[in-house]
């Protein structure tokens, strides 16, 4: 090549600002234009422009380079997107300041900085902060300055500080994205929260919605990570410069980032190269007991409590004598005897396994003993509760709460609470009630002994002669079962014996417990009962049904567990229960916006999709209601409960029996009225769950005024007059899409139709349910008489569910 073409070339690329920028520098002659981006030194990060999925709105931002989905994790100009990129720019501009301009040269966005360099450089590190240094310190020492990890979107990365700095009054929080593909500010942010003792907290604008507790010197009291588990360090500092919450991860312990969704939900996820995808490690609030102040004052939470996650603890009482225990409250149950003089006779009793309240109201010092503690919340009368602050090195240090105890909850791992008590609830504190003499309470003893003695034995028989004759029946039963066994001790040991405390509901099968196996797997254990109405028949049923079914909308069989007369089907465990659990609540409901809702719907009808057509067996499930679609931890809905479940052979789509079994309400008429079951009956089981999810209303309770009808028959009535928008529940008002409510409804009338070849199969509800495209119109419903009913003259619908177990058909 020519010495002057040489020349002219160079001469051109140089006169291009963005040339260099596969470095990770912005300067005052590199800029960073769309379609350009830079990365960091050690190639994890990347800046560049981007656009949201069906958006047309642009912004600058920051994201994993090895991520295929390119996972946005920094958005600059998040609430000043950019419509025309063609002529934008980040620079360092001639003031010195970093800043977006516009199409017009205008600052749409800039790094606001108290002073000025005499050459700043915009530098993206490797771990993801953009910072605004001095071009001339070549050690590159953190004097920033600016740095984006000052001010976050909605993602916390390792190396940031959540919390405040207290000389300058700068505070370090995140805000949720405003929608999945919306950067722009969301409702949702996370606080480190300084009053009283550091917490942090997630509030939906100025509500707080979680709670972590206070941290104890490992962890807090709701641990975000388990250092144990993940080897990620992370703590809390405070001194008279800041207080803050901070984590670091290193090369060895892998990617890790926070995420505050744009539905208010605090995730971790961690990458794991060898499927290149990231994995959801840790999400809060994860149930309901994480919704911050749930219980009320002196309330607490205990997931575990099938119908009332609400309870009080040992000694109080519910606010008002109040039956339904949600967010009234407790108080104690014997009042306390202190005087502003310092006299007191209370003393305090020990609550363990206890996720620590609030610490808005609270005090700490870091030296005293537990002892000494207990001596200083005497003297206050004020003061409720103390506990240990530091549970590290043996434990040391005085946490002390005032006023109500807020937002507690029953966590495995929780720490014990010392709680203020009327000296008659102390034991020790009273005096004893007046004692047999020394020989009278022998000779009692000893007869007790001996009458106990003489029953042990001849029960011992009874007991001996019953065992065989169950050994050999439970002898003939495994050898019929195709499923992992699990033994006796096993089960027990996973659920504390069969704890009250692991209890988390009762059915007609049985009561239902959580458990833990040995390597932390969490289980949920159905537990056949001896009064069971459902026996060996549909225990048998349900194992055959679902052991070898496999779908993400099916809650998995891990096995079971059969010993003399007890018998027991393991489960994966569901943490958030099921659905009707949340959908008829008053306050509950709440926590399900219309997307969930949506959600729910398609995996229930894909979980149904799967039982007609997809599975080895073709299965007819005969009792799907809201009440058997559980949610775990995402609330992602999975069919339960197979125990009355059939299975079709070959081709055919139904049966008939001369025992139908199911609950009021969600069987279909030909099925209540003579027994045929098929596809098209669980077709109208669903379709009666798509109305009660979309209305928040049972269809068993369903009032309209002042004519009584079923819920189908009131929404085929909106549905004539052109008003099915009426029957959405109040509660996902300004959530909802509205083509995907009208369309869901419209399905859920096509499944309830009265007649059974008018009703689509799950194959085109799965269809109709997620495309645009014309729905036929809906016919009368089943049960539907063309008339009206008054109050005065038709029985008003029971609030409880109903299930026939034996009914013959006419």
């Amino acid at each position: 090549m020519e010495p002057l073409s040489l020349i002219l070339l160079l001469a051109f690329l140089l006169s291009i600002p963005n040339f260099c920028l596969g470095r990770d520098l912005i300067t005052k002659t590199q800029f960073l234009r769309d379609g350009n981006t830079i990365v960091s030194e050690g190639g994890t990060f990347v800046m560049g422009f981007f656009s949201t999925t069906n958006s047309l709105n642009h912004y600058i931002g920051i994201w994993y380079r090895q991520d295929p989905v390119k996972t946005v994790v920094w958005v600059a100009n998040r609430d000043a997107p950019l419509a025309d990129t063609s002529s934008a720019v980040l620079k360092i501009t001639l003031g010195g300041q970093l800043a977006l301009l516009g199409d017009k040269g205008q600052a749409v966005w800039s790094a606001n900085t108290s002073r000025s360099l005499r050459n700043p450089v915009a530098e993206l590190l490797d771990t993801g902060n953009l910072v605004v240094r001095d071009a001339d310190d070549d050690e590159k020492l953190q004097n920033f300055l600016w740095q984006s990890f000052d001010h976050p979107t909605d993602h916390w990365l390792s190396g940031m500080k959540l919390g405040w700095n207290l000389q300058t009054g700068h505070e370090v929080f995140f805000t949720s994205w405003k929608g999945e593909n919306d950067p722009s500010s969301g409702q949702y942010t996370l606080h480190l929260d300084p009053t009283g003792y550091p917490q942090y907290s997630l509030k939906n604008r100025t509500t707080e919605i979680f709670s972590s507790g206070p941290w104890n010197g490992l962890r807090f009291s709701v641990a975000p990570i388990e250092q144990s588990n993940t080897n990620v360090p992370y703590g809390l500092v405070r001194n008279k410069k800041e207080v803050y919450v901070w984590y670091n991860t290193s090369i060895y312990s892998g990617l890790h980032r926070f995420l505050l969704t744009s539905n208010g939900i605090l995730k971790l996820w961690v990458w794991e190269d060898d499927i290149k995808q990231w994995v959801s490690f840790y999400s809060e609030p994860a149930n309901i007991c994480g919704t911050y102040g749930l219980c009320g004052g002196n309330g607490v939470c205990n997931i575990h409590e099938y119908y009332h996650s609400c309870g009080c603890l040992a000694n109080f009482l519910p606010n008002n004598n109040a039956t339904d225990r949600l967010s009234v409250g407790c108080h104690r149950r014997k009042p306390l005897n202190c005087h502003n003089n310092g006299s007191s006779s209370d003393g305090f009793l020990k609550y363990s396994s206890i996720k620590l309240p609030d610490t808005k109201h609270s005090w700490y010092n870091e030296s005293m003993s537990l002892q000494e503690c207990e001596r200083l919340c005497l003297r206050n009368c004020s003061c409720m509760a103390y506990s240990t602050l530091n549970i590290s090195n043996g434990g040391n240090g005085c946490l002390i709460w005032y006023d109500d105890l807020v937002d507690m909850r029953i966590i495995p791992d929780g720490q014990d609470i010392y709680i203020r008590q009327a000296a008659s609830e102390i034991p020790g504190l009273t005096p004893e009630p007046h004692h047999l003499n020394s020989l009278g309470r022998k000779i009692k003893i000893l007869v007790l002994c001996l009458s106990m003695l003489v029953v042990i034995v001849l029960v011992g028989v009874s007991l001996y002669l019953y065992i065989c004759k169950l050994k050999r029946k439970e002898q003939k039963l495994k050898q019929e079962l195709e499923l992992p066994r699990f033994d006796w001790s096993t089960i027990s040991r996973a659920t504390n014996n069969f704890s009250v405390m692991n209890k988390l509901g009762q059915g007609g099968f049985g009561a239902v417990y959580k458990g833990a196996l040995d390597g932390g797997e969490e289980i949920a254990v159905k537990r056949l009962s001896k009064n069971s109405t459902q026996g060996l028949e549909e225990f048998m049923n349900e194992v055959i049904c679902i052991a070898k079914l496999q779908h993400r909308n099916l809650v998995k069989l891990l096995g079971c567990c059969i010993s003399g007369e007890e018998k027991m089907l393991i489960y994966e465990y569901m943490p958030n229960k099921s659905l009707d659990f949340f959908i008829f609540d008053q306050t509950k409901k709440r926590l399900l916006d219309w997307p969930k809702r949506f959600n729910i719907i398609n995996g229930v009808a894909r979980g149904l999709l799967y039982l007609h057509q997809d599975s080895r067996l073709r299965i007819i499930h005969r009792d799907l209601k809201t009440s058997n679609v559980l949610l775990d931890a995402d609330l992602n809905p999975k069919i339960s409960d197979f125990g009355l479940a059939r299975s079709i052979l070959g081709n055919a789509t139904g049966d008939n029996t001369k025992r139908v079994a199911g609950t009021c309400g969600y069987m279909s008429p030909e099925y209540a009225g003579h027994g045929i079951f098929s596809i098209k009956s669980d077709v109208f089981s669903f379709g009666i769950s798509v109305l009660e999810i979309v209305s928040g209303r049972r269809n068993s309770e369903f009032i309209n005024e002042d004519q009584y009808v079923a819920l189908p028959e009131h929404a085929w009535k909106l549905y004539r007059e052109g008003n099915s928008i009426a029957l959405v529940d109040e509660h996902i008002t300004g959530s909802y899409d509205v083509v995907q409510v009208l369309r869901s409804i419209h399905v859920g009338l096509l499944c309830v139709q009265h007649s059974p070849e008018d009703r689509p199969d799950m194959s085109s509800v799965v269809h109709m349910l997620v495309n645009d495209l014309a729905l036929p119109q809906a016919k009368e419903p089943g049960f539907f008489f063309g008339k009206e009913y008054s109050s005065g003259t038709h029985a008003k619908g029971s609030q409880n569910e109903v299930t026939i177990t034996t009914l013959n058909p006419r």
